[in-house]
């Protein structure tokens, strides 16, 4: 009987907390002060345009269920002619990884369908035969523990002394060339099998040290359809984007007519030869035809923020169960603390002993939780949730124009500033 009231006091008194949605209000809403936050993020981001950090970009700051900061600062590009607005679309580069496989790692995780502790030969064959792989789970891989190599450069596969191999790369579509990079570049269908073998080939290293590696990001995509016997993109929408409300993430925006400007990225001196806008920046998921695990997803402030309050929210939101807490809370946490690594399963995690950092040393803002996860992204994106503080943070810039020799957001460590802003409005009177 006690049991039973218990039950129906949870439903009555927290369940309309845990199924929020996200809604606009006010800083002051939840204890943090408008003034403080306006001015010194206006400082920032002011002081960073001038420094050529980024021509623009935008933050989404949401705390207690409740979005109490989204704005947007200066222009897509220096020439200072469309303005950045707050339902523009960006490459969110790296961050894909842990808003496109990831979350279907953890559903098939909780079905029962992958195991993180099994060899990950077991899932994917080719590594069955690979002295050094074979024995790699998915717990390491996940969490950059597995030896793999950082980053292979497979458009060195594709070119030969500054030009392009034509048996790979094609300026017409057709039936064996439909995977697209850009606007007359076509790459053969079949060049993934070609990523796959030299990934498969690739060296790992004897000791199982932190090393992040983006290399495995590649092969999850072709693990998922396996598992789910659907294509991977449609398991995303059918599974999570859909049912978020998060319209716009996904792949190849440019191939679904949004009314939403997508932002620009680099100046592709290269290989495109041309300012890259609609299509992914990432070469490697270029050359896979904009759809890897690795980079490649594209999305609006809003609709992230959708995705990580439902990771906040330990798996719910809009109404629905997306995945278990117990699944969220095994991804979100540190796996390997003792060697010094501080990943979770495919979420950055704060750097331990994070709180004693000053700004400048410290990754992400010093005050963030140890409980803290989310991800940084190569074209300038940076995504975080705290559950302890109850706050999302938001940052989307396309620092990687005209060039990614730009560097000017590391150096000024210009994201953490302004989130740690939001833990300093608390303590504003």
């Amino acid at each position: 009987m006690f049991k039973s009231l218990l039950f129906i006091i949870s439903v009555l008194f927290i369940s309309p907390l845990v199924w929020a949605q996200l809604e606009y209000d006010t800083p002051e809403s939840v204890g943090l002060n408008t003034d403080f936050i306006q001015t010194k993020v206006d400082s920032i981001m002011q002081s960073s345009i001038k420094e050529y950090a980024f021509p623009g970009a935008q933050l989404l700051v949401a705390k207690n269920g409740k979005i109490i900061f989204h704005k947007a600062f200066g222009y897509h590009t220096y020439d200072s002619i469309n303005k950045v607005n707050l339902n523009d679309i960006y490459d969110l580069a790296s961050v894909t990884k842990i808003v496109g496989p990831l979350p279907a790692l953890m559903k098939l995780y909780e079905e029962g369908k992958l195991d993180l502790d099994k060899p990950f030969s077991h899932y994917w064959k080719p590594w069955k035969h690979k002295k050094d792989k074979k024995h790699i789970t998915l717990r390491e891989l996940l969490a950059h523990q597995s030896g793999m190599k950082p980053y292979i450069i497979f458009l060195n596969s594709v070119t030969k002394k500054g030009k392009i191999k034509n048996r790979f790369v094609k300026t017409e579509t057709s039936k064996r060339f439909s995977n697209k990079m850009y606007d007359g570049i076509f790459i053969k269908n079949r060049f993934k099998n070609k990523v796959f073998r030299q990934i498969n080939r690739s060296k790992v290293s004897n000791e199982k040290v932190y090393n992040y590696s983006g290399l495995a990001s590649l092969i999850y995509p072709e693990i998922i359809e396996n598992l789910t016997q659907q294509s991977y993109t449609e398991y995303l929408q059918n599974e999570f984007y859909k049912p978020l409300g998060s319209e716009t993430l996904g792949y190849l925006p440019s191939n679904k007519n949004f009314k939403n400007n997508i932002v620009p990225t680099e100046y592709d001196s290269i290989f495109r030869k041309t300012l890259v806008k609609g299509w992914v920046h990432d070469e490697n998921a270029g050359l896979l035809g904009g759809i890897s695990g690795n980079a490649g997803l594209f999305g609006t402030a809003l609709d992230l923020a959708k995705y990580m309050q439902m990771l906040l929210q330990k798996g719910q939101y809009n109404n629905k169960q997306f995945l278990k807490p117990e699944t969220v809370d095994t991804f979100t946490q540190i796996q390997y603390p003792e060697n010094n690594n501080r990943r979770g399963l495919g979420f950055d995690k704060p750097l331990q002993g994070n709180d004693t950092l000053s700004l400048k040393a410290a990754y992400p803002a010093p005050s963030v939780s140890p409980q803290s996860f989310g991800h940084s992204g190569f074209t300038g994106t940076f995504i975080w949730a705290d559950p302890v503080n109850d706050m999302i943070f938001i940052f989307l810039s396309n620092r990687v124009y005209p060039t990614r020799e730009n560097r000017n957001i590391y150096d000024h460590n210009i994201r953490i500033h302004l989130q740690q802003t939001f833990y300093e409005a608390t303590r504003t009177e």
